[in-house]
């Protein structure tokens, strides 16, 4: 399975951090590890905005830190996106755009289990996007399609790059747009949703899957065709343990799970240590096994990670740097406990 378990460690990929050596630092600290995201190092780091690159009709204002769309703009540019479509590197994310993604594609990675990537996913894009009207692009029956086959072929390019440094390479496509679903979005429900993602990933290359830290229809979220699904389990633990069905079906399909359970919050952080966490995680998995989820089966289908990114600390990056720490510790204490492999 490219996609490893056993309760290895990864993380999301939006860091607090300006020092870019120091965050690479972290995100190789971890098993599996990742570019990051610096939004705080520029606004070119923003998800949206990197997401954004060569996309027709953007309008980008770095002095204002907005990022817009223009209806005219994209029908003036669309023909040149177009004559790109068999360009890899028009999908490619540049160096204005990340500081970190080539110097990561630089190192040796071959040793590790995995490696990841990540773009933000065309739900999350195309409702956070909106136009002159300010209505989100998600709605615009012109601009949906285009948008699905562009991220389409971001994720891919960068998931080929990837798989050239280690094979077990995977992507997440960061959804958190998906919360807002079946409540926000008036005129494109549940099954609009489903076509366009059923559509969406059916372009895509395996392995694939979502990251989102809300709290959405999981039985929507879990019976798309995904390879890993990513959570905030620290959060949404009670209700997540409550599709027990659907998250049996997940995982006899082949898929992962990364429970995210070390909070990245001052606050919550500072409440809690590895017994109470471990506690909050064992919980789940109990009653999941009362679903009939066999425990080996679900640990070996399962990675660890903090519950979320978090950018605005009081103390800026350290309590994220202190969770990074403690999931290392909290997967190592785990796998002794469940007598894990190394």
């Amino acid at each position: 399975m490219p996609i490893p378990g056993n309760l290895l460690t990864t993380a999301m990929a939006v860091m607090p951090h300006r020092d870019v050596d120091r965050a690479l630092e972290f995100a190789l600290s971890l098993d599996i590890p990742f570019w990051p995201q610096l939004p705080l190092y520029s606004y070119y780091e923003d998800m949206y905005v990197q997401a954004s690159e060569h996309f027709p009709g953007i309008v980008l204002d770095m002095e204002k830190r907005t990022l817009r769309f223009s209806m005219t703009k994209f029908m003036d540019e669309l023909e040149e996106a177009m004559a790109h479509l068999d360009d890899p590197a028009y999908f490619d994310i540049t160096d204005e755009y990340s500081v970190v993604y080539e110097q990561f594609l630089a190192l040796d990675l071959s040793d590790r289990p995995a490696i990841r990537g990540q773009l933000e996913g065309p739900i999350s894009f195309g409702f956070n996007v909106v136009d002159q009207d300010g209505r989100p692009i998600l709605f615009d029956d012109t601009v949906r399609p285009f948008m699905m086959e562009f991220m389409a072929k971001r994720v891919n390019v960068q998931l080929t790059r990837l798989k050239k440094r280690n094979p077990n390479a995977f992507m997440f496509v960061d959804e958190p747009g998906l919360q807002f679903l079946f409540s926000a979005m008036s005129g494109y429900g549940d099954q609009a949703a489903r076509g366009d993602m059923e559509v969406f990933f059916s372009m895509i290359e395996r392995p694939r899957g979502i990251h989102l830290c809300g709290n959405p229809d999981w039985d929507f979220l879990l019976g798309l065709d995904l390879d890993v699904l990513s959570l905030d389990i620290y959060t949404n633990a009670e209700v997540f343990a409550s599709y027990g069905s659907s998250i049996r079906r997940f995982l006899d399909r082949g898929g992962v799970l990364i429970w995210g359970i070390v909070p990245t919050n001052f606050e919550p952080f500072s409440q809690e240590n590895m017994d109470s966490l471990a506690g909050r995680l064992e919980t789940v998995w109990a009653t999941l096994a009362g679903s009939g989820i066999d425990r080996e089966f679900l640990l070996s289908r399962s990675l660890l990670s903090p519950a979320t990114c978090c950018l605005v600390n009081p103390d800026r990056e350290k309590t994220v740097e202190e969770a990074f720490r403690m999931i290392k510790t909290f997967s190592e204490r785990l796998r002794e406990a469940y007598g894990l492999a190394a």
